[in-house]
């Protein structure tokens, strides 16, 4: 080999040499940069969020997902039935991810949490975001403390509390569609005693309940009772509704079915996941309480039983005809961690991911899954068919409690055809629209509220059960209720009507 050749060749080695310094002097600089915080987008946003199905979404959506967005998603999936308890443990320990999402009937709990500064006020950085700046005024001021804004609001109709009902059943003995509370009572007694599957066994409930107030069968019972929604106004005066003579005869309603087997007698005890198992298998003909709940009720208890076939009912007229208890438009808030989240700039790449989602391209794949397989798409516009309907209900409908805003998000596409059971849930939630009970201290605030609520709830939640279940009279629940008040539920009523009348404390 010539001088020249072995020149060349030593030359060349020099050469890939230095690249390769080069290339491993710049992967530790991206590194350290990394390491800094100064990456252009997130590698991973860690998210606390509610499961409402039995699995978790598809992993090829998920993915598609990440893809899209440039982001690495460590999602904490959490059962609804146990996410209260989840989130309260993460929050008093300290241990929050990026991300969580707090429900509305749990917001008061983390206010204290909100104003000893551990979330962003993400208010002033809405308007860098085409999506984010868009979002309805109205609902951030329900969601606002102290006139700051803090979370992004999962958007839900006013109302999709009905009533899910075993029409098999119905049709074998006979029965019409309960239209008021003695007709809902009369079915669900036949519904225990006059053996509606029909298989010459008394082994059958007319109602199937669990251990929650609010989003059980109670609340909604209660609302067609005529109860106020948590608290009504009479005489300048805030009242809370479990002093009023309607929750009193639910309580009795509810006692009366304990009492005569017609519920299931550990109702107090039962998580979610068993109430809804004990639907689909059969054991009870009705389901009180969400109503977009059908789809997947109907299709898990065709999956044991083909005959089974389920309807709904919106309207139960009480004492002062149909009311049914509201929420404001929005179900609960994606909160955003300061000890999580380090800096504006981290801040503002998580909120690009949710901005991001609300697209066109993102949020479509996050309402109705791929096309061809969970949908089809003629003119335009979505069909989504019935021979679909249980991949939807598995792999897609779990994602719905990570989209914000979706309800008017214009980037979503109109549904021309829908299955025939999704169909009637939404159309009846709409028509609740025309006799909402609304909560008049939605946009109230107490100090006392904010910090006691959990205790103070307690005493009342208990107290209910217990005369339920008969281990307490009217007089023993008469008795707590002073408890509540003399435990801080007299400076509540005090503090919202002071906030009623705009005083300044």
């Amino acid at each position: 080999m010539s001088r020249v050749s072995m020149g060349r060749r030593a030359t060349l080695y020099l050469c890939l040499f230095a690249m390769l310094v080069f290339s491993l002097l710049s992967a530790c600089n991206n590194m350290e940069s990394a390491e800094s915080g100064t990456v252009v987008s997130p590698s991973s946003i860690s998210i606390l969020a509610p499961l409402h199905f039995p699995q978790q979404p598809s992993k090829e959506i998920m993915e598609e997902i990440e893809r899209l967005t440039g982001v690495k998603l460590d999602i904490r999936w959490v059962p609804e039935g146990v996410y209260t308890d989840k989130m309260n443990t993460a929050l008093t320990t300290n241990s929050l991810g990026k991300v969580t999402f707090v429900k509305f009937s749990d917001y008061n709990l983390v206010k204290n949490a909100i104003r000893s500064d551990a979330f962003w006020e993400i208010g002033p950085y809405l308007q860098e975001f085409s999506n984010l700046k868009q979002l309805d005024p109205a609902i951030l001021k329900q969601t606002s403390v102290d006139s700051k804004i803090y979370g992004l609001y999962t958007e839900r109709p006013s109302s999709r509390q009905g009533v899910i009902i075993r029409k098999d059943w119905l049709d074998n003995l006979h029965l019409n569609n309960p239209q008021t509370l003695d007709e809902l009572y009369e079915v669900m007694r036949q519904f225990t005693y006059n053996d509606p599957d029909q298989n010459g066994k008394q082994d059958t409930l007319g109602l199937v309940d669990r251990n929650d107030l609010v989003y059980g069968v109670f609340k909604t019972l209660s609302s067609y009772f005529g109860t106020p929604n948590n608290w009504t106004l009479e005489n300048h005066q805030f009242v809370p509704e479990f002093v009023t003579p309607q929750y009193m005869n639910t309580m009795n309603f509810m006692k009366k079915l304990y009492d005569q087997k017609i519920i299931n007698q550990d109702f107090a005890l039962t998580s979610k996941e068993v109430q809804r198992d004990k639907f689909i298998n059969g054991i009870a003909g009705v389901f009180i309480g969400s109503m977009t709940d059908v789809k997947r009720l109907s299709i898990e208890a065709q999956n044991l039983n083909p005959k089974a076939e389920l309807t709904l009912i919106n309207r139960i007229k009480g004492p002062e005809g149909y009311k049914v208890w509201s929420i404001p438009n929005y179900n609960g808030l994606y909160l955003f961690s300061k000890k999580a989240i380090a800096t504006e700039d981290e801040l503002r790449q998580v909120l690009e991911f949710f901005d991001r989602t609300m697209d066109k391209d993102v949020a479509n794949i996050m309402m109705y899954g791929f096309e061809g397989r969970h949908y089809q798409l003629e003119g335009g516009k979505i069909i989504l068919p019935e021979e679909t309907s249980e991949l939807r209900v598995q792999e897609v409908n779990p994602l719905y409690s990570l989209m914000i805003a979706d309800i008017s998000n214009k980037n979503i596409m109109e549904v021309a055809q829908k299955e025939q059971l999704t169909s009637l849930a939404d159309q009846l939630s709409k028509d609740n629209e025309s006799f909402l009970v609304d909560d008049p201290t939605v946009s109230l605030s107490s100090s006392t509220y904010d910090e006691k609520n959990m205790e103070l709830s307690t005493i009342i939640v208990d107290a209910t059960y217990n005369y339920i279940l008969g281990n307490i009279t009217a007089e023993g629940f008469q008795k707590e209720v002073e408890r509540w008040r003399a435990s801080g539920g007299d400076l509540i009523i005090k503090e919202y009507g002071e906030a009623e009348l705009g005083i300044e404390k």
